[in-house]
């Protein structure tokens, strides 16, 4: 499955990404992701599997992702930077729909750990 991108009400969610236009390794070092280009390379990968799904939470005027929120199986993880759990908060209800609506899975509630 190619990545999904998703409108969270003032967010907006897509997939990672690590290219010569927009980098999120940044981002992910600021969420304690050591190895961040791979972390990205695995998701990538997972989605292509369709084993897990994972999302950047981001800003929508600036790109910067803030939080990450994912689905493995019945499990919806996140994570977000300090000052941003609001951005969490409002993705789990897109994200939840969509794991129902597109994948047929039922998740439980969010755990905050690195999807």
């Amino acid at each position: 499955m190619e990545p999904v991108e998703v409108n969270a009400g003032a967010w907006y969610l897509r997939a990672l990404r690590d290219d010569d236009r927009l980098s999120d390794v940044p981002a992910l070092k600021l969420l304690s992701i050591d190895d961040a280009a791979a972390y990205i390379a695995g998701t990538d990968s997972d989605w292509a599997d369709e084993t897990r799904f994972v999302w950047a939470v981001c800003i929508p005027t600036t790109g910067e992702t803030v939080a990450l929120i994912g689905v493995r199986g019945d499990v919806l993880a996140g994570i977000h930077r300090d000052g941003h759990a609001d951005a969490l908060d409002a993705a789990v209800g897109p994200i939840t729909r969509f794991a129902a609506g597109a994948l047929g899975l039922t998740v439980d509630a969010l755990t905050l750990q690195t999807p």
